[in-house]
């Protein structure tokens, strides 16, 4: 079973002025596209062919970089493309909303964490918030392509939230003023579908 490159439901350009077109165009048609084809190479024959991306990240030898890079690659921004959108942005809905304010005391604090998460990581990575196995939220940053799947990168859960802090996804329009297209991020969060993602990870 190979893995495909999942479309967008938005045009490239439909993020602006929050993210350009171009960045989006190169973010999604190469870097994950690279990242889809690179897994799927590195799957062929091999007991993880025929397993879901979930269960492969969960189970995977952290010492396997191609299946750690290009499976964490993979996953984390199929998750990022559909936790973000046009004419988005606002607070959290649904029981999700309760939930932040249940931990992190409202939704300017998580908001405050959470950037400072993704302005914190060092180099490459991702914030993310999580939904752990007992309910609880958490944020949390991971390294490169990982993410809180897999087993001992010092934060584990359900991602249902993340942002990419890797250079391409903002370096265009931002260059290194990384806190800048923090913010912006919040413009373009669609969280009908990270209440949704919740819903799914907290059943």
């Amino acid at each position: 079973m190979a893995f495909k490159l999942p479309d967008l439901n938005y045009g490239y350009n439909e993020l602006e002025p929050f993210i350009d077109a171009k960045t989006m165009e190169i973010h999604h048609s190469k870097h994950h596209a690279g990242y889809t084809n690179n897994l799927n190479n590195a799957i062929q024959g091999t007991d993880f062919e025929n397993m879901d991306i979930i269960d492969l990240l969960k189970s995977m030898d952290m010492n396997n970089a191609a299946l750690r890079n290009n499976g964490g690659g993979f996953y984390n921004h199929s998750l990022f493309w559909s936790v973000i959108g046009p004419n988005k942005g606002g607070t959290p809905v649904g029981k999700l909303s309760d939930e932040i304010i249940k931990y992190f005391g409202s939704f300017d604090s998580f908001k405050e964490i959470f950037s400072k998460a993704a302005a914190s990581r060092f180099g490459s990575g991702w914030a993310w918030l999580c939904v752990k196995n007992d309910g609880v939220l958490e944020v949390c940053s991971s390294a490169n392509q990982d993410n809180p799947l897999m087993p001992n990168i010092g934060c584990g859960g359900t991602p249902i939230l993340g942002i990419d802090v890797w250079e391409h996804a903002y370096y265009l329009n931002y260059q290194n003023r990384r806190p800048e297209y923090i913010s912006a991020f919040f413009n373009i969060i669609d969280w009908e579908s990270v209440n949704k993602i919740y819903n799914e990870a907290s059943n």
